[in-house]
């Protein structure tokens, strides 16, 4: 049994997955084997994965006796996010077609809108992708910009996935890129649920952490393969996203997928972050939440938990919520919906004394062994940043239009917004977050802010 296969046994929602060169002629069948009572079709795609795949789509459904139809985003081939209106606009395309199931061809922006039309309706769909963009492609949930702040919306994966190889090896170099730095992030993000394990949070679910961590080192080993199109390179990058999509749905969770980069990436979506006009991909911004979730972790590697004193930790902690909550319009000054935010999600996660001493005594108990398979786990931080140098990706957050003085505020402010437990929050809860910051931003840090 192949790791496809045996993903699919335990998948809530994903039941056919094709990736590999030609992979997309394929689709006529899947749709049979998937929908067999369907007698329709709406192809959901842009100007771009039209040409690359859309047509080709479209005519293999139609020589399978479905009738198809269209609906073609932005047909002036302008550049779109996926914000709620587009997810309205798709949705009003596929209720038009009576009965008809949708079938998005395309990456990240265009499987989200179709997979939260899709989701509203009541409606299964499937997917062909055209890149290796991001890991989006089979996780049950949808990147959506709504009332101003990019949102996490849940919804069913697709029911089937096919994914070509051959046309994702000539898709523009930046999104190749993008997902290889997408995948690298899991790195750290494994470090940061070995932690959340071992105070009792997010137990590691073994099934979700071998699809993501299983075949991760092999598929990132090859970043100037992936960044000059070969096939086989780009291929084993396109199933390791694919099989973090799975891990996120065999676990019901983002854990797998996810640490403290991503959610410097989310910070950064609440702020529309863009450069010359144009958005920063997900993959970019969580490859430099990489850099410094890595960085972040090798710090706290340097210090022998196992000699804590629990109780003088304890005793410094603040006492209430309602205390840092008061601190939360200095951390983040002229961001109220980054204010909110944090009051909802870091009451979630804000511990006791009692919840501390529990936790750190864990931590203290466990450090021994922990942190020795947290190095083992972890790539050094100038190897990731090499590697993701030889793909093409951003290595300095001005890359990305994020200046050192922002790149740290932002860092700051991470713990508080979101309710799961992250290397950020043991570095905060023992003391050590100021010293981090000094050494990621301060006078001779990595990014050093003059």
């Amino acid at each position: 049994m192949t790791l496809v296969e045996e993903a699919l046994t335990q998948t809530t929602d994903t039941k056919a997955c094709e990736i590999g060169p030609g992979a997309a002629e394929a689709t006529a069948k899947m749709f049979r084997e998937l929908f067999p009572e369907a007698g329709k079709a709406v192809v959901i795609d842009d100007p771009r994965t039209r040409a690359v795949a859309g047509e080709r789509v479209m005519e293999l459904l139609g020589k399978a006796g479905l009738d198809v139809s269209e609906h073609v985003v932005n047909p002036d081939g302008s550049d779109f996010h996926a914000t709620y209106a587009k997810v309205e606009e798709v949705r009003e395309a596929i209720a038009a077609v009576a009965g008809a199931v949708p079938v998005a061809v395309g990456s990240g922006t265009l499987n989200d809108l179709t997979k939260r039309a899709s989701d509203e309706l009541g409606r299964r769909y499937m997917v062909v992708g055209t890149a290796a963009s991001m890991d989006g492609y089979t996780a049950a949930n949808a990147a959506i910009t709504k009332d101003g702040m990019k949102q996490t919306m849940s919804c069913k994966a697709p029911l089937g996935c096919i994914v070509d190889s051959a046309v994702a090896a000539v898709a523009p170099k930046d999104m190749t890129a993008s997902g290889y730095a997408d995948l690298i992030a899991k790195i750290p993000a494994g470090a940061d649920w070995m932690l959340a394990d071992a105070i009792g949070s997010e137990a590691i679910h073994p099934l979700a952490w071998k699809l993501v961590q299983g075949p991760l080192r092999d598929t990132l080993s090859n970043p100037v393969g992936c960044a000059s199109g070969d096939e086989r390179e780009v291929r084993k990058l396109c199933e390791g996203l694919v099989m973090s999509g799975f891990a996120m749905q065999a676990m019901d969770s983002s854990r797998p997928a996810s640490g403290t980069e991503h959610q410097i990436s989310h910070y950064w979506d609440m702020e529309d972050l863009s450069v010359g006009g144009h958005p920063v991909s997900h993959g970019f911004k969580v490859g430099i939440g990489t850099l410094a979730s890595t960085a972040a972790l090798e710090f706290m590697l340097e210090h022998d938990l196992s000699k804590m004193d629990v109780e003088e930790k304890v005793a410094a902690w603040c006492p209430s919520f309602e205390d840092v909550k008061a601190t939360f319009p200095s951390v983040f000054p002229g961001r109220p919906a980054h204010v909110r935010r944090a009051e909802l999600e870091y009451a979630k996660k804000f511990p006791t004394k009692d919840a501390l001493r529990r936790e750190l005594s864990a931590i203290r108990d466990s450090w021994g062994e922990l942190s020795a398979k947290i190095r083992g786990q972890l790539m050094p931080f100038a190897e990731v940043k090499e590697c993701l140098k030889k793909v093409g990706a951003p290595t300095e957050p001005e890359e990305i239009g994020v200046t050192r003085a922002r790149f740290r505020e932002t860092f700051v402010g991470v713990p508080y917004m979101r309710a799961r437990y992250f290397g950020a929050d043991l570095a905060q809860r023992v003391g050590l977050m100021p010293a981090l910051i000094d050494r990621l931003f301060g006078v001779g840090g990595i990014w050093e802010v003059k």
